[in-house]
């Protein structure tokens, strides 16, 4: 690790993050580990990991903990779509109907429930930008919403282990209406496992190799995949829930967790499993314009256009969503091809910088990358749910104030 007064850096103020984290999260048992890297001008000058990887049997967090990434996944899959999409195989414009046919006269929910739903037309056609952006009309059974996320509960749309692979779960995903037409508002939903399944029809490729292949092992992530091999089982970490009376219990064994066997439908969305390491590679690659280490996965015009506002009318997303749930919660924020990004800094109420981009996990895990200041930033932890505590803003605060020089 370098010596961050030589990227602008405190050495000191960095040393806060840890204090904080340990003093705040950690002695209050609130979390059970904290894993934190920061990177700066090409270089690491911030790794810290502290507490339990398992409480239950005593079990330190190390370096090389491997975490359930959950919807961290999700830039990992669009990354993968735009790859597709630079070959000229697919365009962000397309109708998804032009490789899921069966999806072409898919309706929106009017009334009624499963197994007797009245629809209407879309006014347009779910587009691949739409599965991009969420802004597809699908969404997720926890939502709890309406008459259609309760039928993704009852089909068991959420999960990974439905009957036929990728490809009958989207068969069986296409006989549910949509909750509004595409591209009219936006909804946190199922629509990035939609883009795995893409990925894997358009190449011709298993989705867990094409990643494989094209992402992980060019990258060198070479602890990132859809299950815990056998052999890794030990460095795997324990995932914890707070429950409403307060208390944090064990919500996912590593002993027994379904993560350690190879699921039937590798989901896009928020399948994989990573460590910090592996992850901060990837951002990496994000924040040095789709290229790291000689490996180049895209163009830096196209993570340009990744990170840009894509909401319709150029909304900011607390304006457009219709979603109870989110990874991102307030206002001044757009949403691009797979990231949140700042669009109003001053709206957010955080330390950071305009274009900055992100998303985090259901296990409260969260990345960052600014590009004004190079930096990202990677947070690894196992508490669900991700919004039990302000801890991404603390970090932002205490990252951005360790600063001693800035890029604006």
């Amino acid at each position: 690790m370098s010596k961050p007064e030589a990227v602008g850096m405190s050495s000191e103020r960095l040393a806060r993050i840890e204090r904080f984290i340990q003093a705040k999260y950690i002695d209050s048992g609130k979390l059970p580990c904290a894993l934190t890297q920061v990177w700066r001008r090409g270089q690491l000058v911030h790794s810290s990991a502290i507490g339990h990887a398992d409480v239950e049997r005593g079990k330190p967090l190390k370096a090389d903990t491997l975490f359930r990434i959950y919807s961290m996944t999700k830039p990992v899959t669009s990354v993968a779509f735009m790859m597709l999409v630079e070959e000229g195989l697919v365009a962000l414009d397309d109708p998804v109907h032009r490789f899921i046919p069966e999806w072409r006269d898919i309706g929106v929910f009017v009334a009624g429930g499963p197994g007797a739903f009245q629809t209407t037309r879309t006014a347009e056609p779910m587009r691949m930008i739409d599965l991009l952006r969420h802004t597809s009309g699908l969404t997720y059974g926890f939502q709890q919403r309406t008459n259609v996320d309760a039928a993704y509960r009852k089909l068991k749309l959420d999960g990974v282990d439905s009957e036929g692979g990728l490809k009958g779960y989207v068969e069986t995903l296409g006989t549910v209406p949509l909750e509004f037409s595409p591209g009219t508002a936006w909804n946190y939903s199922v629509s990035t496992d939609v883009l795995g399944y893409l990925v894997e029809a358009i190449s011709g490729l298993p989705f867990d190799v094409f990643l494989k292949r094209r992402i992980f092992e060019p990258l060198k992530m070479v602890d990132t995949g859809f299950f815990v091999p056998e052999g890794e089982r030990a460095r795997f970490a324990a995932c914890y829930a707070l429950t409403p009376s307060g208390k944090v219990v064990l919500q996912d064994d590593p002993e027994t967790s379904r993560f350690l066997r190879d699921p039937s439908v590798k989901s896009g969305g928020g399948g994989l499993v990573s460590t910090a390491d592996d992850y901060m590679r990837f951002c990496r690659m994000l924040l040095n314009g789709g290229e790291l280490d000689g490996a180049r996965l895209l163009s830096p015009k196209t993570i340009q256009l990744m990170t840009m506002n894509h909401l319709p009318g150029g909304q900011e997303l607390v304006q457009a969503s219709k979603s109870l749930f989110s990874e991102a919660v307030f206002e001044g924020l757009g949403f691009g091809l797979g990231f949140a990004m700042t669009i109003d800094q001053a709206r957010t109420k955080n330390l950071g910088s305009l274009g900055e981009y992100f998303w985090g996990g259901m296990a409260s895990t969260a990345f960052w990358i600014d590009p004004v200041e190079d930096l990202a930033v990677v947070f690894m932890t196992q508490l669900m749910p991700s919004t039990a505590y302000p801890i991404r803003r603390e970090l932002r605060t205490l990252v951005y104030s360790a600063m001693t020089e800035s890029g604006v």
